[in-house]
């Protein structure tokens, strides 16, 4: 079982000093998980876990890869102490498998980390990450897409996935406020 505590010690050891604006984004999506605690109800503090590790694999001393997903999940498995489904939510996180896909890495994914069998925690995280700017403040899906591709370009890997991802990420941003407010919840 993760820890949230102990999950939040890692990713400030891995991302405060060497990318502090990654930090602050973590924090953000973090801080999306615990409104949404009443949504997801036991998996609360997966959501939480999975929010605050799933940018892990940018820290310089875990990329293998250069797919962040996929290196924070494997450095991630090698830990005792984090949870099998915390894992696989970050390896997926975000619609991960279409970039993967696009890294000629889907089978590497896929293989290693099947996705949830859990649709409400998987779109949650996804809504965590997406309305949450890179310095942690809040944002729409739209915003953040237009912001992703701003800033690697149209042509990059990442602005290839992220514009063949973008009605995924929409509806999935849309799935959960739509059940938020139906819980009377303020995401």
């Amino acid at each position: 079982m993760t820890t949230v505590g102990c999950a939040y010690k890692l990713a400030e050891v891995l991302l405060s000093d060497s990318l502090p604006r990654r930090w602050a984004h973590t924090q953000g999506v973090a801080a999306r998980a615990r409104n949404l605690a009443p949504l997801v109800g036991d998996g609360a503090a997966g959501l939480e876990a999975a929010a605050v590790l799933h940018d892990i694999g940018y820290a310089p001393p875990l990329v293998d890869t250069g797919f962040h997903p996929l290196d924070g999940a494997r450095h991630l498995r090698t830990l005792n102490a984090v949870d099998d489904r915390v894992v696989r939510l970050v390896a997926n996180h975000s619609f991960a498998l279409l970039e993967a896909e696009e890294r000629g890495l889907r089978s590497d994914l896929a293989d290693d980390f099947p996705l949830l069998d859990d649709p409400l925690l998987v779109d949650a995280l996804v809504y965590c990450d997406m309305t949450t700017t890179p310095d942690g403040g809040c944002t729409t899906s739209e915003e953040r897409v237009g912001e992703i591709l701003g800033r690697y370009g149209a042509d990059s890997i990442v602005g290839r996935f992220i514009r063949l991802a973008a009605p995924e990420i929409h509806a999935s941003v849309g799935r959960v406020r739509v059940a938020a407010d139906e819980a009377g919840l303020v995401p």
